[in-house]
């Protein structure tokens, strides 16, 4: 019988291959979707598959948080969620009034006069 370690170390080559075909395949459509589309819609040079996989990774680094965008998320959403049942309708109010003034909305649609 093979131990927890055991197993882990046999499934290690399965997982590293797995990994590899999914970067070949990320690779493979960034490389295809690039070429079709953006060299005759807007005159840029046709990539290489190197290429594609490196602007593949950017663009996870830059926008995917590289895995951990999800649970820090989750954790502002609570902690908001917490703050907000926590507060009075007053308090609800003013935070409401705050950040449609920050955000450069005016004031919110229910204080709008004349339309």
């Amino acid at each position: 019988m093979m131990g927890r370690a055991g197993r882990m170390v046999a499934l290690a080559p399965l997982f590293l291959v797995g990994v590899l075909a999914f970067m070949a395949l990320g690779g493979v459509i960034v490389l295809s979707l690039w070429n079709w589309l953006l060299p005759p819609l807007f005159g840029f040079h046709v990539i290489t598959f190197w290429q594609a996989l490196g602007l593949l990774v950017l663009c996870r680094i830059l926008f995917g948080g590289l895995g951990l965008h999800g649970h820090g998320r989750h954790r502002v959403r609570s902690r908001m969620r917490d703050r907000w049942e926590t507060m009075s309708p007053e308090e609800r109010d003013r935070f409401r009034r705050s950040l449609w003034g920050t955000l450069g909305f005016g004031p919110p649609p229910d204080e709008r006069v004349g339309e």
